[in-house]
């Protein structure tokens, strides 16, 4: 069976848009590859350096919504990147065969740096993150990571340092490939995309008043000033939520609505609460039990990291051998 592997960072809760762009797709992934998943804390620490404290409370709210997503620990296996040290010895080894130009021209180099201007971010750490990131990728030797098409660039650098390292010393590392999925554009309660650092996003661990409250706030047609008023649905991020979470005879009866001012924004909004909720509340209901029962979530990640430790050691073997380090 092929393997793939990715990691979420362990920087602040999980958001819907996480659950659709990346979670559920990793949730039936893992029927069909080895799949290993991973919270990464350590990146987390590559911006966030400067507060530690909080990376326990969101690596643990990382994995109770792993767990209540659907990954399933008998299916994939789910650990923390941290736990697994062998993670941290590929990363200073590959460290010293990449060129400080391939990491300057990273796109999200200069884009983060722009966006994150009240941090010092004049880091190695920050600077080598994809050096780390392609450790984490290589050291299960994966053969596929699922990236969007715009992702593809971030993945390229793990291909060259792969093939870096087999050219230098002797072939350990396949060059992953990207397992292209559809990433909807989730849009937040304001309209721009849903993110933590807008402050416009509805979580998975919201209550339910909370995510109705949200909804029900969000900004709509502008051309929509009275109940009389039409609309366009193509201009409310309402709308595009409802292409996520609404049926198609839901969407195809908005949009009529919207159009033909048959319906407010409010009946709109109500349609997208119901659908909503029928998302998250398997999803609550797992975090609940898991909240109560953390012992579940140890054993899960105790399971899991073994099992990659494991992996990441056969894979470090050949690396040392093929350097000479043995």
């Amino acid at each position: 069976m092929q393997r793939v592997l990715s990691g979420m960072q362990a920087s602040g809760k999980l958001h819907i848009g996480n659950f659709v762009g990346a979670l559920s797709n990793w949730v039936r992934l893992q029927d069909k590859y080895e799949c290993y998943y991973f919270v990464a804390d350590w990146h987390a620490l590559t911006t966030g350096y400067t507060e530690p404290q909080a990376l326990k409370e969101s690596t643990t709210d990382l994995l109770i919504n792993f767990l209540s997503a659907g990954l399933d620990p008998d299916k994939c296996t789910i650990f923390l990147q941290s736990r697994v040290l062998e993670h941290a010895e590929l990363h200073i080894l590959l460290s010293m065969i990449t060129p400080l130009g391939w990491l300057e021209r990273v796109p999200t180099y200069k884009e983060k740096k722009e966006e994150l201007k009240d941090k010092d971010l004049n880091t190695y750490g920050f600077l080598g993150y994809p050096v780390l990131q392609s450790a984490d990728i290589l050291i299960y030797r994966a053969d596929y990571v699922p990236v969007g098409i715009d992702q593809l660039p971030h993945l390229e650098i793990t291909r060259e340092i792969a093939r870096r390292f087999n050219y230098l010393y002797k072939k350990v590392f396949p060059e992953p490939e990207g397992l292209l999925t559809e990433f909807p554009k989730v849009p937040g309660t304001d309209g721009r995309k849903m993110s933590k650092s807008y402050d416009n996003a509805i979580y998975l661990s919201d209550p339910p008043d909370v995510v109705e409250k949200k909804i029900k706030t969000m900004m709509t047609d502008p051309a929509r000033k009275r109940r009389t008023d039409k609309g366009d649905p193509e201009l409310s991020p309402v709308f595009q939520l409802h292409k996520i979470f609404s049926t198609q005879e839901e969407q195809e009866e908005v949009a009529h609505g919207c159009r033909t001012a048959a319906i407010g924004c409010l009946d709109c909004k109500q349609i997208l609460i119901k659908n909503v909720f029928k998302t998250l509340e398997p999803i609550w209901e797992k975090r609940q039990k898991l909240i109560n029962n953390p012992d579940v979530l140890q054993e899960a990640i105790d399971k899991g990291t073994e099992k990659a430790r494991k992996t990441a050691e056969q894979t470090m073997s050949l690396v040392r051998e093929a350097m000479g380090l043995i």
